[in-house]
């Protein structure tokens, strides 16, 4: 106690110099450093943001000094509790207890550091000396404390965070798996990532994007595990994003793309922590951002978009014919209504005869082409889908399902479209709904219009060409170095192990090639 006293007479003596006679200038509206005259810096900063009125300046005197201060931070963003008790309390009423000051002080002036390491009990203490600092801090929720006669400020973390409890993921739903989905808030969601298991290798690289709204950005790889070449890479894609506001991850995933004119995702975006710690553990990088629940995972490959985490919950031979089940559906999603126009426009001969005398019968009557009708129904199916998805959710289901039973059976009554049409657009439609990527969905439902159009010019060659078309077009294609049709191109025998068919875990023991890792075996 004696030892601690005489710290404190140490310091009155040296460390509060006299400043009766000191003279402050007033901070310019052309520098963005502050003067330390309390009155004239306050000033600088309701010129720059005081007329927001959310904006709370509250001048004090720091107990039992004569020293003026003051606090500045935003109403809805702070926590006024925080505030009271553990800032306003320390320097008003408990300060010169803790430095027994006398009780007619002679100007003093109170170094930061001293606040910073021996009054304020707050966790989060970091320093700035310029107003857009300031400024950055106070509108992310933090308080800046200002002193008199002391040309740096205390930013202290006071944000109060306002976010949904965490839930189950919505567009990734599972049978069997965790119950847990990222939230809109970044400390959150990189709390559940390292919560998902020990690992002091999970590092996270902090960012912050947005030019007029700033916005964190963390970047999450495995130290021991991913290629250094590919972290860089990431890096230095982020840091080149010049943006006034990133409003979510899809504005990154688009801007950090390699092909921005090809149809296909170049980054896996998931609502799920685990299939992030798993993308982590074959040397992927993980992209979150703050205010949204989606993160992105590069590099990020076709195979990707048609497997589920559940693929590796299960058994591994459910788990494969259910992958293998995906993938023939996404062809089905792709082909189905270009095959039917080719078969019925060009090559009715290819269809077993019974089937074909079928087809004709239900084809009767009706005025148009098989183009003409897979068109009506197919933008019929996508109007529903998106009425669905924007209607309330207890409206949506029953909208689509009704809508898309009356549309149907109304138009084979009038005569516009053929019954075996509607079943085409059908399966076709439910096969679309298989595969567990909603944007690789979209994609296809994109290009699946283009196959209608070269099926109805060219039959089953303009199928044939499409679809080689669309190979060349994926082996091309790279993200972050790594070829989008990979395993498949280049062909790796150790990577076809977790391709169409799920191998049993343990004879899972390395890593996959393409990724380059730094610790190719799968350690335990």
């Amino acid at each position: 106690m004696k030892g601690r006293k005489f710290e404190i007479r140490k310091l009155k003596k040296q460390s509060f110099p006299s400043t009766e006679h000191q003279e402050f200038k007033p901070l310019h509206s052309t520098s963005n450093h502050f003067s330390g005259d309390l009155h004239a810096d306050l000033e600088v900063i309701r010129q720059e943001i005081g007329h927001n009125s959310d904006l709370n300046i509250r001048e004090f005197i720091i107990g039992g000094t004569g020293v003026q201060a003051a606090l500045i931070f935003i109403d809805s963003l702070s926590d006024k509790e925080l505030i009271d008790q553990h800032i306003m309390k320390s320097l008003m009423m408990n300060f010169s207890e803790v430095c027994n000051l006398p009780s007619s002080p002679n100007h003093l002036t109170i170094p930061m550091e001293f606040l910073r390491n021996q009054v304020l009990p707050i966790s989060e203490i970091t320093e700035a000396q310029e107003l857009q600092e300031l400024v950055t801090k106070v509108f992310k929720g933090s308080t800046a404390l200002m002193v008199h006669g002391q040309t740096d400020i205390l930013i202290l973390g006071t944000a109060k965070g306002k976010s949904r409890s965490i839930e189950e993921p919505v567009s990734e739903a599972l049978v069997r798996g965790p119950r847990v989905g990222f939230t809109e808030t970044l400390g959150d969601n990189t709390a559940l990532l390292r919560q998902q298991g020990d690992n002091r290798n999970l590092t996270l690289f902090h960012f912050q994007v947005g030019e007029r709204s700033h916005k964190d950005l963390v970047i999450a790889y495995n130290q021991e595990i991913a290629n250094p070449e590919l972290i860089e890479e990431v890096k230095k894609r982020i840091n080149k994003i010049n943006l006034d506001d990133v409003a979510e991850s899809g504005y990154i995933e688009q801007l950090i793309e390699d092909n921005f004119l090809s149809p296909f995702p170049q980054a896996q975006n998931t609502e799920r922590p685990d299939r992030v710690i798993s993308a982590l553990m074959e040397g992927r990088v993980a992209i979150l951002l703050d205010r949204t629940p989606f993160a992105l995972i590069v590099p990020a490959t076709f195979n990707m978009m048609l497997q589920s985490p559940e693929d590796y919950y299960e058994r591994w031979i459910p788990g494969s014919l259910i992958r293998m089940l995906r993938y023939l559906a996404a062809f089905i999603a792709l082909f189905g209504p270009s095959l039917y126009i080719a078969f019925i426009s060009f090559h009715p001969g290819l269809i077993p005869t019974k089937l074909a005398i079928s087809i004709m019968k239900t084809r009767e009557g009706v005025p148009f082409p098989a183009l003409i009708e897979a068109l009506i129904m197919e933008i019929s199916i996508e109007i529903l889908r998106e009425a669905g998805l924007r209607l309330p959710k207890p409206i949506g289901p029953a909208m689509g399902i009704v809508g898309g039973l009356i549309i149907g059976e109304a138009a084979v009554q009038a005569g516009i479209i053929s019954p075996i049409m509607v079943i085409v657009v059908a399966i076709t439609a439910i096969s679309s709904f298989t595969i567990p990527q909603y944007s690789t969905g979209i994609s296809l439902r994109m290009l699946r219009f283009v196959a209608m159009f070269s099926a109805a010019l060219f039959g089953l060659y303009g199928v044939v060409l499409f679809f080689l078309f669309l190979c060349s077009h994926m082996v091309k294609l790279k993200s972050f170095g790594v070829p989008y049709a990979s395993p498949a191109v280049p062909y790796r025998l150790n990577d076809w192990k977790d391709f169409l068919v799920r191998m049993p875990l343990m004879l899972m023991k390395r890593r996959s090639e393409m990724m380059k890792t730094k610790n190719p075996i799968r350690k335990g």
